[in-house]
């Protein structure tokens, strides 16, 4: 925001964050500035006194220019100056109504007829049980902007039963005649029997809506208490219930009709009347309790929250307990309470989630250069969760794997799994909720950098991690992998309609997001990046913004260019692969669009990326050449054959490197001179350049033997990746599958039994990671004395002759094992243990090993279970993970799937999120076109609306790898034969 004030010389404006400090000494509150009927005004929260309205005329002076360098046309309420740089700096932004008119040619909105201002909220009648149904009313401050008989709101799934209009002074103006209902575009339409004039009104709306089991809008999810819950805890059957909320992203109208986009911001005052023994949350504190309706019930009020979008507005029901800790740093003079909760019983395994949580409130709090923005910080353990965590503000909610951790039961994987996602979703109460993306196309804004941003907290607190390098191997190669199709879509991709924007969820806006940002980061340096950021969240604190104010406020803080360079890296589809040529004293090298096809066509490679190469070279790699490709060739002096050197210092640029044959046959007989994150990617990109046709796989097999003797539990994890992915594309050939299957043996096999089975106290958390995996690698290559150990420990186990067996990080290895090698004996176990088990993870670990089984009957009596209530929605998609990762067997998913449509879709169409996870996972590995067009042709005439990318992707990735099956198989095989594989 923006406060104007007079120079004796001339009018300027000041940045509000900048006057932040002085609003807080007058108020000794968090204020903002509004505008108001051309006037300025200073509002604080709580709303104090408002100072005099200032009247904003400005300067000629700042008006905009055709030198503007926006990529649109401005409106005419933007006026911007250049700055050295020649980069627009924008002066006056809040001039919404104008920059709306103009975004709705691109977007399908609601009419900007009336602006929300101000939400109060009241839910009642809660039915917890039979119907689940509720009732609400919901007051909405609102600004008419122009006369009208209508207003359109959005709804899914809530009856509006009656609308009214107040004015300011409480005094009724009309009353909807008629309230009809758009289901596809999920709105509705008050008609009322008079004009209402421009003006400030209340629109309040009675409504009544339903509790569902979606894992959307306001929801219920069951459990199974581990502790005696409450008298009026929702109970059916055998299972208990908590309520909860999940908005984003459109599914605030599925709670209480409201303007749910994102740029329609407002305050929000919440009230629930809830059972007297259940605890309610929201974003805000507890501001009062009073007697509900009847006996029993108690009405809870919540203190008003911030401006923000709908999205981000919470609440939930439960029979709860806590945890809490207070933050070192001090808010206005006190500590804040960062608290966990559960459902009773399971607060104690919160303890690690809040010993991160207070510690990366307080970071975020320095790094961002803002104080944490509310008066307390919760996160919430949902049994029933769609994706891995919301950032509610104020209200974190989590699945319940990515928040609880038995000391003694869960695997040690799970740390690192819970440290992430809870810095990334603390991330987004500064980037997301305090600053939020003006519209779905720049979803990257909120997810790329909480993503950065969470590596960055993690590797702050846990170094030993080498976090970093984890990045590369997980989030950077994922990236790479989507980003190779042609069905992959820019950082920021054009959303006409806010429905669709579910599907772009995805590893583009999340890790491509990510990995462009560490780029970036990397080369301004953190420190100028970081003071950047800081820059642009003061700027747009409370508010909206787009790219282009994120690239000025990095301009301003590096001097340099940001927009020029970085705009293709976003708003364009794809990455570069470099192609090296060498000669002795020079290299040329060529940048082009990589494809995972390798047939990119000269419209598809129009785009120059700019490409830091970060080369390293020397006899010990100290030497870096930190100059950019800037055109689509170029030649580097000073390195060439005679000479070692390595493009990509630790995979910093998002782009892959093809090397000569003979270059990358050097590398990888020097390993020892290259980090861990330079293997990393040394491996992805062989592996990549093999699938396209643009390297061998011959090259490939022969760079992996090189690391036999490595000791990285990263590097390794990406060896596994490489060459699961060609035992996946080459399984249906059976003298290539058993070459392939004896290399990964001789590779995993003698690093596996050096470092043997048993775990040593106090342990570093990557040689516990590395154990597992190369046990598990071992395993499933037909290691016989890995499998037999692996069978004598589960007997034991099975047996109840010894519950420590199998030690809890190595459940997921030898039930898989066992699963794999077995039969119905062993898959019942492992069923048997998923019914059963209180660890938190454990339904993911045996789910993932039950669909390790090569028999079919098992396969079918599987995929029943998968399908059955006995597996929680949330989770199914695990089940087709794990038998799309199975060769022998994954075809029986596919027959599944198309002769129990019915089953499938009723199961999996009210979450739309679950839906396309599934199809998308499911089918992506089949390496046989011939599959592909049986998967086309059976979802030709059905509604895939939820899952139509999905399809696109799955159609991608199965020519992808049925042509690399077909052009490779002749030569792997020879290749395997010649090194005494095959």
């Amino acid at each position: 925001m923006y406060l104007l004030a007079e120079s004796s010389r001339k009018q300027r404006l000041i940045c509000l964050s900048r006057s932040s400090r002085w609003l807080n000494q007058m108020w000794g509150k968090r204020c903002m500035v509004a505008s108001t009927k051309g006037h300025a005004q200073i509002i604080c929260h709580p709303p104090r006194r408002p100072i005099q309205p200032i009247s904003i005329r400005p300067s000629p002076s700042f008006s905009s220019s055709s030198r503007s360098r926006s990529l649109f046309r401005l409106p005419s309420c933007l006026h911007r100056r250049p700055t050295r740089l020649g980069i627009p700096s924008t002066f006056v932004r809040r001039c919404s109504s104008e920059i709306r008119a103009m975004a709705t040619k691109d977007r399908e909105v609601l009419p900007d007829v009336a602006k929300p201002v101000h939400y109060e909220v009241s839910l009642f009648d809660l039915q917890l049980g039979d119907s689940w149904g509720y009732k609400g009313i919901v007051k909405i401050d609102s600004k008419i902007t122009r006369s009208t008989k209508e207003i359109m709101l959005n709804s899914k799934e809530i009856e509006v039963q009656k609308a009214e209009i107040f004015g300011e002074d409480g005094t009724k103006i009309t009353q909807a005649s008629e309230i009809t209902y758009d289901q596809k575009s999920e709105r509705v339409t008050l008609k009322f029997p008079q004009e209402i004039t421009p003006s400030e009104v209340v629109l309040s709306l009675a409504f009544a809506g339903v509790m569902n089991n979606s894992m959307a809008g306001f929801y219920r999810s069951k459990y199974k208490p581990v502790a005696k819950p409450s008298p009026d805890t929702p109970r059916e059957g055998d299972f208990h219930y908590m309520l909860s909320t999940q908005f984003e992203s459109c599914d605030a109208r599925r709670a209480f009709p409201c303007f749910d986009e994102p740029n329609l911001k407002a305050t929000f005052d919440f009230e629930i009347e809830v059972p007297k023994g259940q605890t309610a949350l929201s974003n805000m504190p507890v501001k009062s309790e009073r007697d509900g309706s009847s006996p029993g019930l108690k009405v809870v009020s919540f203190e008003r929250t911030p401006v923000m979008s709908t999205y981000l507005l919470a609440w939930a029901v439960g029979d709860f307990e806590y945890v809490e800790a207070m933050t070192h740093r001090r808010y206005n003079g006190k500590s804040i309470p960062v608290r966990v909760y559960t459902t009773k019983g399971l607060k104690e395994q919160a303890r690690f989630a809040l010993e991160c949580a207070h510690r990366t409130v307080d970071y975020f709090s320095e790094v961002f250069e803002i104080e944490y923005p509310l008066p307390k910080a919760d996160l919430l353990a949902v049994h029933e969760f769609a994706m891995g965590a919301m950032e509610n503000w104020g209200l974190v909610t989590y699945r319940t794997t990515a928040v609880l951790f038995d000391e003694g039961k869960s695997d040690t994987r799970y740390k690192n799994r819970i440290a992430y996602v809870v810095a990334h979703e603390l991330a987004h109460q500064w980037f997301g909720n305090l600053v939020t993306m003006d519209w779905w196309n720049e979803l990257w804004l909120n997810e790329g950098f909480a993503t950065w941003v969470g590596w960055l907290a993690v590797d702050h607190f846990y170094p030993e991690w080498n976090i970093w390098s984890q990045f590369v191997a997980e989030g950077v190669q994922q990236a790479f992998q989507l980003d190779s199709l042609r069905a992959s879509h820019p950082i920021e991709v054009p959303v006409k309609n806010a429905l669709e924007v579910d599907q772009i969820f995805d590893h583009i806006s999340y890790l491509k997001g990510s990995s462009v940002i560490r780029m970036l980061s990397d080369h301004l340096g953190r420190d100028t990046f970081l003071r950047g950021v800081a820059n642009y969240l003061k700027t747009h604190a409370y508010g909206n913004a787009t790219t282009n104010d994120l690239w000025s406020a990095l301009s301003e803080a590096s001097g340099q260019d940001v927009n020029s360079f970085m705009d293709p890296w976003i708003r364009k589809i794809g990455f570069p692969v470099i192609t090296v040529a060498e000669e002795p004293s020079q290299i040329s090298i060529r940048q082009n669009r990589f494809l995972s096809t390798g047939d990119a066509k000269p419209e598809e490679d129009e785009t120059t990326w700019w490409i830091p190469l970060g080369i390293k070279s020397g006899s010990k790699m100290e030497e870096v050449n930190s100059r950019a490709l800037v055109a689509k060739t170029d030649t580097i002096h000073g390195v060439g054959q005679n000479s070692f050197y390595k493009i990509n210092k630790d995979l910093s640029g998002f782009y892959r490197t093809n090397y000569p044959t003979d270059r990358l046959a050097k590398l990888g007989k020097s390993l020892e001179l290259l980090s861990t994150e330079d293997k990393i990617g040394l491996i992805g990109d062989a592996a990549a350049l093999a699938v396209s046709g643009e390297g061998s796989t011959a090259a490939l097999l022969a760079l992996l033997e090189g690391f036999s003797e490595e000791q990285n539990y990263l590097v390794w994890s990406q060896i596994s990746s490489s060459l699961a992915n060609l035992r996946s594309v080459f399984s249906q050939n059976e003298s290539v599958a058993a070459g392939l299957k004896e290399f990964a043996l001789r590779l995993a096999s003698p690093a596996a039994h050096r470092l043997g089975w048993e775990f040593k106290p106090g342990e570093e958390y990557l040689i516990i990671q590395l154990r597992k995996l190369l046990i598990g690698m071992a395993g499933l290559a037909g290691d016989e004395k890995v499998i037999t150990e692996a069978k004598r420990r589960f007997e034991l186990w099975a047996a109840g002759q010894d519950k420590n067996a199998i030690n809890t990080n190595l459940r997921s290895v030898i039930f898989g094992i066992n699963v794999s090698e077995g039969g119905s004996k062993e898959f019942d176990s492992v069923k048997e243990e998923y019914l059963k088990t209180d660890s938190v993870d454990g339904k993911e670990i045996c789910l993932a090993a039950l669909g390790r089984t090569k028999d079919a009957r098992l396969v079918q009596d599987y995929l029943d279970f998968v399908f059955s209530d006995k597996v929680a929605i949330q989770d199914v998609h695990n089940g087709a993970v794990s038998l799309a990762a199975n060769s022998k067997v994954r075809h029986l998913l596919w027959e599944y799937m198309k002769g129990n449509w019915g089953t499938v879709e009723a199961r999996l169409s009210s979450n739309n999120v679950v839906f396309e996870r599934f199809v998308r996972m499911g089918l992506s590995k089949f390496a046989d076109q011939s599959i592909g067009e049986d998967i086309a042709s059976f979802f030709q005439n059905k509604d895939t609306s939820a899952y139509d990318r999905a399809l696109v992707i799955v159609s991608d990735s199965i020519r992808t790898n049925a042509h690399y099956k077909e052009r490779d198989e002749k030569s792997v095989l020879e290749w395997l034969q010649a090194h005494g594989y095959a």
